[in-house]
């Protein structure tokens, strides 16, 4: 597994934005969005091209285009959700699937309630979108359905990862023979006692969507 913390102006002026916690929702979810797509944009760098040969207006030219099967875009619900919209504009060909996981806040174990997926992801590149990496648990459980359908290709873009969750990513995912990277924003300092990322930006879901009771 491969953690790559995107070293940006950009990038790190958005993000304490968002750690703010006076930045009301509407804002939140514009640079969230923004975000989103600058992390894309390094997310992307090994996307699966193919050659072809156009005709621009003043001869033949060589070039790329995205390869088949094209790239699959899977949001975790709900948090997810508010990263979608950032990706596709970078990817607006890409097929997007949708993974419902649930944390159980005393075992912070994950599990599965929903799915929209292809059955056989087999050859696909997946790109996973969860803003928190905190204990490791939900994005390890998303990984590993993914790979089980077929994946062979896994990065995951999240706002901010935690050390122990990078960790306990790793060794759950040490059997894989499947590449996984991890881009963020930042690496914070540690989880705290609840099990929420330290200085973290709290409850993302929450500050996208407000919250439903």
């Amino acid at each position: 597994m491969r953690t790559h913390v995107v070293d940006h102006p950009l990038v790190a002026h958005k993000l304490t934005t968002l750690r703010n916690k006076e930045t009301d929702s509407p804002t939140f979810r514009r640079l969230t969005d923004e975000l989103v797509t600058l992390l894309a944009y390094e997310a992307t760098r090994d996307v699966r091209v193919e050659d072809v040969t156009i005709s621009s207006p003043v001869s033949p030219a060589n070039g790329v285009k995205l390869a088949s099967p094209k790239p699959l875009v899977v949001p975790i619900l709900r948090a997810g959700l508010g990263m979608l919209d950032g990706m596709v504009r970078l990817l607006p060909t890409a097929e997007v699937g949708f993974l419902g996981m649930i944390r159980n806040e005393e075992t912070l174990e994950a599990s599965t309630y929903a799915e929209r997926l292809p059955e056989d992801l087999s050859g696909r590149q997946c790109y996973v979108l969860d803003p928190m990496l905190a204990t490791g648990g939900t994005l390890a459980a998303a990984i590993r359905f993914l790979v089980d359908r077929g994946a062979n290709d896994i990065t995951a873009i999240c706002l901010l990862v935690a050390p122990e969750g990078c960790e306990r990513l790793a060794e759950e995912l040490a059997d894989l023979d499947v590449p996984v990277t991890i881009v963020t924003a930042a690496m914070d300092e540690k989880l705290n006692e609840l099990g929420y990322i330290v200085p973290g930006l709290g409850d993302a879901g929450d500050r996208l969507y407000g919250v439903a009771h």
